[in-house]
């Protein structure tokens, strides 16, 4: 992956480049916001790290520019402005993260690792597990190419289910993301539509793709049983 920092600072320029490069990214850097307009203009990049207060193009200016033609590149402002005023306006202009100075390393290498991951989950459009697809436009599942029908609570189950693939999901965790908290903890109403979800999406198949994780809870095993 790809990253483009701009920052006139050029010993922070320096960490920064070091840092990223020894944590596997590949690093274009600016020292100016329009050497860094131009860099993003030809370039394409995963993500652009920016200081707000840059030489010939202000940070602020150059989020603007660059949100009109590449609206969706995640976009993580690094400065010493930490007024409340200064991150909204940040936010508001386009940033996807707002990092005030001085910072920890390793939180900003999580931020840009959650703001790649956001991304790139944005662009997707389908999700696949053995031979069981979600197209998520068109709110379609298959299996084996045959045309499975549910419930839109029980699409939202199974999307869960698939963005956690091989991973145990408990019931309060989905409680959590499909009903946002409206149930209380203690419904078996989670049991229910697992059980209505594995009738259509197992039933007729050799392989079992929802598990039961005893004590613990659900679990969309990609190889199935």
């Amino acid at each position: 992956m790809k990253i483009l920092v701009i920052e006139d600072e050029l010993k922070t320029l320096n960490i920064l480049k070091k840092g990223l490069q020894q944590a596997a990214y590949d690093v274009d850097v600016a020292a100016d916001g329009v050497v860094g307009y131009d860099k993003i203009r030809d370039n394409e990049y995963d993500l652009i790290l920016l200081d707000l207060m840059l030489p010939k193009l202000s940070g602020w200016e150059l989020i603007s520019l660059t949100r009109k033609f590449k609206p969706s590149i995640p976009l993580i402002a690094l400065t010493a402005r930490a007024s409340v005023k200064d991150r909204v306006q940040g936010l508001k202009l386009g940033c996807d993260d707002y990092i005030v100075k001085p910072f920890s390393f390793e939180e900003l290498l999580a931020r840009i690792e959650a703001a790649i991951r956001r991304h790139r989950s944005s662009h997707i459009t389908e999700l696949r597990s053995a031979d069981l697809v979600l197209d998520l436009l068109k709110k379609i599942v298959t299996r084996g190419g045959r045309a499975i029908e549910l419930s839109t609570k029980e699409l939202l189950i199974l999307e869960y289910l698939l963005r956690n693939e091989d991973k145990v999901v408990t019931r309060k965790m989905i409680l959590d993301n499909v009903w946002k908290g409206s149930l209380e903890e203690d419904t078996n109403v989670i049991d229910v539509y697992i059980n209505y979800l594995r009738n259509k999406v197992d039933r007729d198949f050799d392989r079992q793709l929802i598990h039961t994780v005893r004590g613990l809870g659900y679990i969309l095993r990609s190889q199935g049983t």
